[in-house]
């Protein structure tokens, strides 16, 4: 599903015009990148995701094709984790 058809959707089952549920999804998007961006808290809506940034340490890694060793800087990733609810939809419940 993409955002056209996310937006769609979510205008049809709760009764609001497209262009207010569009202008809800930027904001939320927009709310989440910058929680995730400063990294001291993290985004959760309860039993079914949590969004938060992940550090991860400075290791080393192989190239496949030379078998060269490379060293792989420390970064920050983004860890989603499904509630609940959500991975019950997942099993078809």
């Amino acid at each position: 599903m993409n955002r056209s058809e996310l937006v769609a959707t979510l205008a049809d089952r709760s009764q609001v015009a497209r262009k207010d549920v569009d202008a809800v999804l930027s904001a939320f998007t927009a709310t989440v990148g910058d929680v995730v961006a400063k990294g001291d808290e993290k985004v959760s809506i309860p039993g079914f995701l949590t969004i938060e940034r992940s550090h991860r340490a400075a290791r080393t890694a192989r190239n496949p094709r030379t078998g060269e060793t490379i060293p792989v800087p420390a970064g920050y990733t983004v860890k989603v984790s499904a509630g609940s609810k959500l991975k019950d939809a997942a099993k078809g419940k």
